[in-house]
């Protein structure tokens, strides 16, 4: 059978183990801030290995190939066989469920273009700087995900009315900060009931199965949230009558300017507008080079709160602000970024160039970067340095 049906199950919601022993501190110490002028070390650099950015080249696809996509992996790519995978449903639930791949995608789906974004984007600008996965500005990238909305799994589960939150195990499997963990979150029941963004149990990413890297063969699309809220690798959803508080909720994913501090937590994207990179670059500066004259200057921009309602360009470092003419929104992939453009006059010289965006709560790109202990949410404005040759 493609479904199994079981009792009310309980909320144990993790293979998560509290209470670090000595040697896994030694090998998984606490979160820590850079010393002054200290370099990337080893253990960023691997990370940086593992975790690619999308090259913003690639900004001028509506759509990201899986291969450009950025990827954010937290311990291994667990080993997943499609024939043997199942999905869970249980806790606060009066029907629970479980099952296969095939009966999950013989239900009916949906498919969503959304743009994702790593939540510590920008933390390598920071100043001190969180020693963690050292992304510049390059951890974003939109794709079209197809999968089962997750309102009509919890629909078919009947959930019972005390439940508040929705938690999701991925099949990753680690050690963090001295807790041994798989990868888990949550969502609040309206979040993971809503119509509007709609939360998918995605299997397909461009129409195609999920790639190892982006979750396969499952994982959870949550529209306007930054990307550590869309589990991979799902294996489990347990509804809770009671908050969440594993380690990727209540620990990591915090907004804190001191270790104490409870914190906020991270949910939605900040709005953000990228240039793609004018001209031709130096190899190694990445510094770009144009010539004299009209230069047409584009990116994309996007934010989870609300549509993006106006970006500007700067071509003196910040100083005076030009409006550019943003692509009028589409309303069949309102979660995924938009096109602007304007036209540059280049004159012989070195100039800084920057996008801001705004949305339609209102809220805008700082041109100070937002600091705090983890190196979340850091959308300052972007800042591309061009050399225009002399004519």
């Amino acid at each position: 059978m493609g479904v199994q049906h079981g009792g009310t199950g309980g909320e144990s919601t993790a293979n998560e183990r509290h209470g670090p022993a000595a040697p896994l501190t030694a090998i998984s110490p606490p979160a820590r801030l850079a010393a002054p002028h200290e370099a990337l070390g080893q253990d960023e650099l691997a990370l940086a290995t593992r975790n690619h950015g999308l090259p913003l080249e690639a900004l001028r696809y509506d759509i990201t190939p899986a291969g450009l996509h950025y990827v954010l992996i937290h311990y291994d790519i667990p080993d997943a066989a499609a024939d043997a995978w199942r999905l869970t449903v249980r806790g606060r639930v009066r029907n629970p469920l479980s099952l296969d791949l095939d009966t999950l995608m013989s239900l009916p789906s949906a498919t969503h273009r959304v743009t994702l974004e790593c939540a510590g984007n920008g933390r390598a600008l920071l100043s001190p700087r969180p020693v963690s996965q050292p992304w510049l500005l390059e951890a974003v990238g939109t794709a079209e995900w197809t999968g089962v909305p997750l309102r009509t799994l919890l629909a078919a589960a009947d959930v019972a009315p005390d439940t508040v939150e929705a938690v999701f195990t991925g099949a990753d499997h680690g050690l963090e900060r001295g807790v041994e963990q798989d990868y888990q979150r949550s969502l609040p029941l309206s979040v993971a009931t809503a119509d509007g963004p709609e939360v998918l149990v995605a299997y397909a990413m461009n129409d195609a199965p999920l790639p190892p890297q982006h979750g396969y063969p499952l994982r959870l699309i949550v529209p306007g949230w930054y990307g550590m809220a869309h589990v991979k690798w799902l294996r489990d959803i347990t509804l809770t009558r009671t908050p969440f508080t594993g380690f990727q909720q209540a620990t990591a994913y915090r907004y804190r300017q001191t270790p104490e501090a409870p914190g906020e937590p991270v949910t939605r994207i900040a709005p953000r507008a990228l240039l793609i990179p004018p001209g031709f670059p130096d190899f190694m500066s990445r510094t770009r080079v144009v010539h004299p004259g009209p230069v047409l200057l584009e990116g994309r921009a996007w934010s989870g709160h609300a549509p993006v309602t106006r970006v500007e360009l700067s071509a003196d470092d910040a100083a005076t602000w030009h409006p550019a003419q943003l692509a009028p929104p589409d309303p069949a992939h309102p979660w995924s970024w938009r096109r602007w453009h304007t036209t540059w006059p280049a004159t012989p010289g070195t100039h800084h160039l920057s996008p801001r965006a705004t949305d339609a709560e209102g809220r805008t790109q700082p041109t100070a970067p937002p600091w705090n202990r983890g190196g979340f949410g850091n959308n300052l404005v972007q800042r591309v340095t061009v050399v225009c040759l002399p004519g």
